[in-house]
């Protein structure tokens, strides 16, 4: 008896034990089935919604081959870039449309709302997509090459791009199967569709109200991205916008001639403003910043180094104006900014065909030209003023008192008086650095002087 209860007692053990075993692995499955299921809703390949607003630049190329990558390796269903552009540059544009090309996941490119365009760049990345599609009220094309200044260009720079655009654009309408003789007259001949004539001419693929109206066609069309074949399940896709970073957002927005020629502009004012009054800190972080901003838009358009040189150096005429009496310096800081100015967005190299008119507004141009050399010549023109009244009105004031010899005298050379540096003559040269002057007589903006009395020389400076 005692035997079987030990007996019984040693079988009770592994009962609890395997029952324990059975919770536990009933509740590991549970855990399994929901966090598969919870992994499966997080993975699921969503529409991933990229921007095209404004002109085709780097940052814009740099965001979208970004997003085609995320795109890729979140496995998404479609990339749909939402287009408006004017158009761009000719190597921002290249890149793009080498993204969409090789990309393994099929991109739509999607011209809206109402009232956008796909122009110039706009047209060559709208035909590179797997779907081209439109809102209605838009429009397409327009891709002759332009130029970037008031000029017309030369003859046979206009064939050589223009030959070059053709060739680009015909073989990508070839590889999407799209119209390339209308594609090759909008570079040629810079002709435009609205939405429904693209459709009727084999430009583009559908008009489309909406985003959603958009998938709703799509879904179940069959594709070829990076040569495999692939029909989109666009039903019950959740769509996800991929923005661009903050950063992007504020480089691309400051892609505009006319708003880099502003900043430029201020800047350049508000930097020669501290070297006129060192230690006001304003203006000099204003320029600062202002210059920044604007080289950071000049490094994403096509511009002539030439100006910016000639604005810097009016920059460096303005800034040794302030040591130098007379107005030579402003005169020849105000031509250098004009000329530069001028020449700021007029390239020596051949225009791109995909560029849009990128110039500043004559307007724009005359009226900071203005308010720059006019703040440089009021400037110069107050400091002179000044210094006539202390040589006119102060003539009294200043005999009689003591400075300071910067320089050696001998017989000329500098001194300090007043908080001021004045170029002076000794009667008694020759006068040692550190010496005690007495002035004797003003003369313009020169002072005669004399060893002040009772001076210690240099000992006690």
């Amino acid at each position: 008896m005692a035997r079987e209860g030990a007996r019984g007692s040693r079988n009770a053990v592994p009962l609890r034990v395997r029952a324990s075993l059975i919770i536990l692995t009933l509740f590991l499955a549970l855990g399994a089935i929901l966090g598969g299921a919870r992994v499966a809703a997080q993975g699921s390949a969503p529409v991933l919604l990229l921007q095209a607003r404004g002109v085709v630049d780097p940052i814009m190329a740099q965001y979208l081959t970004r997003g085609i990558a995320v795109a890729e390796a979140r496995q998404a269903r479609l990339v749909v870039i939402q287009m408006d552009t004017p158009g761009g540059l000719d190597t921002s544009m290249r890149t793009i449309v080498q993204a969409i090309l090789n990309s393994r996941v099929p991109v739509a490119v999607y011209v809206e709302p109402p009232g956008a365009r796909a122009a110039s760049a706009g047209l060559f990345v709208a035909m590179a997509g797997h779907v081209a599609a439109m809102a209605p009220g838009t429009n397409i094309g327009a891709a002759h090459p332009v130029s970037l200044t008031e000029g017309e260009m030369p003859a046979a720079t206009e064939s050589k791009v223009v030959n070059d655009a053709v060739a680009y654009i015909r073989s990508i309408a070839q590889e999407r199967g799209r119209n390339a003789d209308w594609a090759e007259a909008a570079v040629r001949q810079s002709v435009s569709l609205p939405a429904s004539e693209a459709v009727d001419q084999g430009v583009v693929d559908l008009v489309a109200g909406d985003l959603a109206a958009l998938l709703r066609e799509l879904d179940g069309r069959t594709v070829v991205a990076a040569g495999e074949t692939k029909v989109l399940d666009l039903a019950g896709a959740a769509t996800e916008s991929y923005p661009m970073t903050f950063l992007e957002s504020v480089a691309h927005g400051l892609v505009d001639p006319n708003i880099a020629y502003i900043l430029l502009s201020l800047g350049t004012i508000a930097l020669v403003a501290e070297f006129y009054h060192p230690g006001a800190i304003l203006p000099g972080v204003t320029g600062a910043v202002s210059l920044i901003l604007a080289f950071v838009a000049l490094g994403s358009l096509p511009v002539n180094w030439g100006g910016i040189a000639l604005i810097a150096l009016a920059v460096v005429l303005f800034v040794l104006d302030i040591q130098v009496t007379g107005f030579a310096l402003t005169v020849g800081g105000a031509v250098c900014f004009i000329l530069g100015s001028l020449l700021l967005f007029s390239p020596f190299g051949s225009e791109g065909p995909t560029v849009p008119q990128l110039r500043v507004s004559p307007w724009l141009l005359v009226t900071m030209t203005v308010l720059v050399v006019g703040f440089f010549a009021g400037a110069l023109g107050a400091g002179l003023r000044a210094q006539r009244r202390i040589a006119l009105q102060g003539e009294r004031a200043l005999l009689g008192q003591q400075g300071v010899a910067q320089t050696a005298l001998a017989p000329s050379g500098v001194v300090w008086l007043m908080s001021e540096e004045w170029t002076a003559e000794a009667e008694d040269a020759p006068v040692e650095v550190g010496e005690k002057v007495e002035v004797l007589a003003v003369d313009g903006l020169r002072l005669r002087v004399k060893r002040a009395a009772h001076t210690n020389g240099g000992s006690d400076v």
